[in-house]
């Protein structure tokens, strides 16, 4: 009997991060130890003030079931404050704010409102692949914004592309080249996509995980009266709650309803207390992020010096939890795949962020200083000219 599947699994088919797990696991299996670098989920602990709000809802039988849109009113009012506090931009908790399962559930889904099969969505390249993967899964076509020096030259998207674009994606602080932008920027942008009437998504996971004084801004700000724009979040980076799956989207109402419809197609929401502890997440004083942030700063500025110690110069970020570096190699998949083999660590190739991530390799600074200086260790005698 003949088995048929959908043509969109083709470019959703085999990548790099595939291969690059595949090879992990080999080495692995080989009972070789692997310090891996590839994967931006952070090792420090979730903070005791979350989990025990978490905790405290398992005995409340109430918390067990369904949450449906209407349960989730505390969480919305308590994003709107923070938001409001943090921004200063006011949101309604009722249209303007969505429960998300992480900010990558917003950009995945968010596509399939918005584009009709050949549709374009204008990205970032190189850029996050699940913002590629939501415009396949909409039956749309990505068109990669090459980035010179962090930025797309908006002057650059070919009129026969722009007249087929619906949407335009944009992320800062950047994952993964680590750029940061600016308010101006921002308003550029928005004016941009007024003018061609594209929606515009902003995918804000690391607004907190920012050094050196760079304060980062809301898509928002430039776009107060939130006529073209959504902003996702997420608490995976700034509270350390990956494993818990917790973001949430604010801005358009109208992009707010069309996301909401879809997910209700898809999923219902996290467990309640989870919700609990988000919200006692955004309710805190701060302290969590602070000090989340100091240990990603003291990573950093040992990495880049130490890096360049063995010979190989890596730019210092002023945001993210990654370091993007230039590598003497051709082919990032195979230069990434030699250290598997012969060093024991794993980075992630640039050219799974697209064709001009090609002749870069992204650290996540994943483990602590100690571990890190094994990694320093082991590269020591790597040519990197």
């Amino acid at each position: 009997m003949a088995k048929f599947f959908a043509d969109r699994l083709t470019s959703l088919g085999g990548n790099v991060f595939a291969t690059i797990d595949r090879v992990k696991q080999e080495v692995i299996a080989q009972g070789k130890p692997l310090i891996d670098l590839s994967l931006g989920s952070s090792d420090l602990a979730t903070d005791p003030l979350i989990l025990r709000s978490i905790a405290a809802a398992l005995e409340d039988r109430r918390t067990h079931g369904y949450v449906l849109f209407g349960q989730t009113q505390s969480f919305r009012e308590t994003v709107a404050q923070w938001f409001t506090r943090r921004f200063g931009i006011p949101l309604d908790p009722e249209t303007e704010v969505l429960p998300l399962i992480g900010s990558q559930e917003g950009t995945a889904h968010l596509p399939l409102a918005l584009l009709n099969p050949g549709d374009y969505g204008l990205v970032q390249d190189p850029g996050y692949p699940s913002h590629y993967g939501g415009i396949y899964l909409a039956g749309g076509v990505p068109w990669g914004m090459p980035l010179r020096e962090g930025y797309p030259d908006f002057a650059e998207i070919p009129s026969a592309v722009l007249n087929r674009s619906r949407l335009m994606i944009l992320s800062y602080p950047h994952n993964p080249t680590t750029a940061v932008a600016n308010l101006a920027f921002f308003q550029e942008a928005v004016g941009f996509c007024q003018r061609h009437n594209l929606w515009l998504i902003h995918d804000f996971p690391y607004n907190d995980l920012v050094f050196d004084g760079y304060v980062a801004p809301s898509m928002l700000a430039a776009d107060r009266d939130k006529s073209i724009t959504i902003e996702f979040f997420t608490l995976s980076k700034s509270y350390n709650m990956g494993g818990f799956r917790v973001g949430f989207a604010v801005g358009n109402r109208e992009l707010i309803h069309a996301l909401k419809q879809i997910k209700a197609v898809v999923d219902f929401n996290q467990y309640q207390g989870i919700l609990q502890g988000a919200i006692a997440a955004l309710n805190s004083d701060g302290t969590i992020v602070k000090r989340s942030v100091l240990e990603y700063q003291n990573r950093r500025d040992f990495m880049t010096a130490a890096l360049q110690t063995i010979g190989w110069q890596v730019p210092k970020p002023q945001a993210t939890m990654y370091l993007w570096a230039p590598i003497p190699h051709a082919n990032s998949m195979e230069f990434c795949q030699q250290l598997i083999y012969t060093k024991g660590v794993a980075l992630s190739p640039g050219s799974g962020f697209g064709k001009r991530g090609e002749g870069f390799v992204r650290f996540a600074l994943v483990h602590p200083i100690e571990v890190l200086q094994t990694v320093i260790d082991r590269l020591d005698d790597q040519d990197f000219r």
